[in-house]
């Protein structure tokens, strides 16, 4: 038990140490302007753009993978709401008094990163049926990953278990 809670202490230091040296930057005004703007197109705006451009530019197959999209976002929606409720974790700027936010959360908790899963999730969709999306998607996906802890709104095992679960998630949509 003892080993299990000095494992335990290392990981929420590690999260601590990187969630602190991140938020830093977002001092710097082109870095939070950056980042407030990836995190805000991540909230939806660029993902439904996506949808769109498919639709429009790949006709069958694009609608076929803006609906398997869809479905990625609405079921980690509900996996999202799930670990929020059960989990509660605060985020970093109200338990760290050295983290600022950069911008207003959308919600109360920390765990897992909506944003990230939700970014994971889609592009694992979209490159699966046009890799060549992944030029563009990828980055953007780790922006939005990295944006969630500048911003002070995420510890980095917030992100990384967004991040897993997306891929779980867009792993399920594409098996069906």
């Amino acid at each position: 038990m003892h080993l299990r809670a000095v494992a335990l202490e290392s990981l929420l230091e590690w999260d601590r140490h990187w969630a602190r040296r991140l938020n830093a930057s977002v001092g710097v005004a082109p870095v939070r302007v950056l980042f407030r703007l990836v995190s805000r197109l991540g909230d939806g705006v660029f993902w439904y753009s996506v949808m769109l451009a498919l639709i429009v530019t790949q006709g069958r197959a694009g609608l076929d993978t803006a609906l398997r999209m869809l479905a990625a976002g609405l079921i980690g929606l509900a996996v999202y709401k799930l670990l929020k409720s059960k989990t509660t974790r605060p985020r970093p700027y109200k338990v760290l008094g050295d983290i600022r936010a950069g911008i207003a959360p959308l919600d109360a908790f920390s765990f897992p990163s909506g944003h990230t899963l939700h970014a994971v999730a889609f592009t694992v969709v979209a490159v699966s049926h046009f890799p060549a999306l992944a030029s563009v998607l990828v980055p953007f996906t780790l922006l939005v990953a990295l944006s969630r802890v500048v911003l002070g709104l995420h510890y980095p095992s917030d992100v990384l278990a967004g991040a897993a679960v997306g891929a779980l998630v867009a792993q399920a949509v594409l098996a069906l």
